[in-house]
């Protein structure tokens, strides 16, 4: 007989732990987490873990014999600027390995005769505006608008949220006999900031990236102009948004990919607030022109109405509170115990 659990994969970074802690306080559902990497030693006692790739079928398919997932959050994927360099191995990971889990849960889901919910971490890479002035007069976008992404992350993004709408409403829509669909619902994110890990491959770390700088007293030259706008979100709202949405009752959603975010800011106001914080800090402005190209593309806002109106999102963090009581505090500990 199947084990009922709680699947996550990519459940090594700091979403993924902090979704093994909140899941294991709110539901007494195993939970099986899925990583190329182990997850760390404290967290071992709270789910099974297997290191494995995404891509492995032989691995899914025995997944599938041993287990029966009331839930995925699917938080495995390689990030923009490293899937810039590896484009074949971004769709690879991003794509495949996500059809290949919408798959595993489409036939759960008809097996047991119940949806399997799926969540799915999207991003603002989904987006992709022509020009700056484009930019600045739409300025807060909503999900249907702009959907043109200019990088290979966000062509992945974008796909496998139109894959996840396809599984949950058109799977096998020329059968006989219409199947019990898989409960696929995504979030796009705006630019994380975490406290406590670094940076690692997003063309948003700019932000983040200061601040670790600073705080290790490391000279740091921004990779974007000074005018740049993006909208950002504290890690602790990120996983809030998570568990939300996939605590949300179906009946209440009007859609299946939602906008969430926090403050807008620019990188001279990142820059400004960093040095209320850490005085002696260097952070000068050199632009990638490659780099700043794909910023420019992106919102300077996420319109989250839909997000508030259908399920109560509301951010804990706004600018002053991420930078007072998240951020600063917890950095500086990190780097001066």
């Amino acid at each position: 007989m199947r084990k009922k659990a709680i699947l996550i994969t990519g459940a090594s970074g700091e979403i993924g732990q902090a979704l093994i802690t909140s899941l294991s306080q709110m539901s007494p559902m195993p939970i099986l987490t899925l990583d190329l990497h182990p997850v760390p030693q404290e967290f071992m006692s709270l789910c099974s873990h297997i290191s494995g790739d995404i891509l492995d079928h032989n691995l899914l398919a025995r997944l599938v014999t041993e287990y029966d997932f009331e839930m995925i959050f699917h938080l495995a994927a390689l990030l923009s600027t490293r899937s810039e360099f590896s484009p074949e191995l971004a769709h690879q990971v991003n794509v495949d390995g996500t059809l290949a889990l919408l798959q595993v849960a489409a036939e759960q889901s008809q097996r047991r005769g119940k949806p399997v919910r799926f969540i799915f971490p999207s991003s603002i890479a989904a987006y992709g505006m022509p020009n700056l002035a484009t930019k600045e007069r739409d300025r807060s976008v909503k999900e249907w608008q702009w959907n043109n992404p200019t990088t290979m992350y966000g062509c992945n993004k974008l796909y496998c949220e139109q894959l996840g709408i396809y599984y949950s409403k058109h799977y096998q829509q020329l059968s006989a006999n219409k199947p019990v669909m898989l409960d696929f619902r995504s979030l796009r994110f705006p630019g994380l900031i975490s406290a406590f890990t670094m940076p690692s491959g997003g063309t948003t770390d700019y932000g983040p990236e200061m601040l670790h700088a600073a705080a290790k007293g490391e000279r740091y030259a921004c990779f974007v102009r000074e005018d740049s706008v993006l909208p950002f979100m504290a890690m602790p709202d990120a996983v809030t948004a998570l568990l939300q949405l996939s605590a949300a009752p179906v009946e209440s959603l009007n859609h299946l990919i939602y906008n969430v975010t926090s403050f807008s800011i620019s990188a001279s106001d990142f820059r400004d607030h960093v040095l209320r914080a850490f005085p002696q800090a260097q952070i000068t402005f050199d632009p990638d022109w490659q780099r700043q190209g794909i910023v420019d593309s992106w919102p300077a806002e996420l319109n989250d109405e839909a997000a508030r109106r259908d399920w109560g999102w509301a951010p804990a963090y706004d600018l002053q509170r991420a930078f007072d009581e998240y951020l600063v505090p917890n950095i500086h500990r990190r780097y001066h115990r």
